[in-house]
């Protein structure tokens, strides 16, 4: 049982990927205006994070919560929806978090981060990916709409990547 917390550029993947490992993926979103979008993803279920009942309802039961948030938030929400020995691995936000220790304690979570897994196990992921029909969806544009790209990305309008083609430049 996979959660990705944020349905983005690195969270689309997350979730394709969990889908591939045959897990039981959710969404959990922000918005309900995804729904569709994960369930095309092969996603099970999407979670309002910003409905309480919910979030209340799906309280410990995920092994997995993979938080690609790329913003800072609050992750005693998230460490919520982690199962007994379950996990919460951080991949979006860079920056500094504050954690409970209690949080952790209760349950037995852990708390985990990925970086590079160095190239036999980016070899590994990238077969994997090319096995299982794992790639981003993504939205080309020419080079010389990369100010509209860009402004799109500000307005959080893009699903899921942008890929500028360089071609039309001399």
């Amino acid at each position: 049982r996979v959660a990705v917390a944020g349905l983005g550029g690195l969270g689309h993947l997350a979730v394709k990927m969990a889908v591939a490992l045959g897990a039981t993926t959710t969404v959990i979103s922000r918005t309900q205006d995804k729904r569709d979008d994960a369930r095309k993803l092969g996603a099970h279920d999407l979670i309002d994070s910003t409905d309480i009942q919910h979030m209340t309802t799906a309280r410990d039961t995920f092994d997995v919560v993979i938080d690609t948030i790329s913003a800072p938030h609050d992750l005693a929400a998230y460490l919520k929806l982690v199962a007994m020995d379950g996990t919460l691995s951080l991949l979006g936000y860079l920056g500094p978090v504050t954690v409970e220790a209690t949080d952790l304690l209760i349950g037995r979570k852990k708390l985990s981060s990925a970086g590079s897994g160095g190239r036999l196990a980016t070899a590994e992921m990238l077969q994997f990916c090319a096995d299982n029909s794992v790639a981003a969806d993504i939205e080309v544009l020419p080079s010389s709409q990369v100010d509209a790209a860009l402004d799109r990305l500000r307005r959080n309008d893009v699903r899921y990547r942008f890929v500028l083609d360089m071609s039309d430049l001399d």
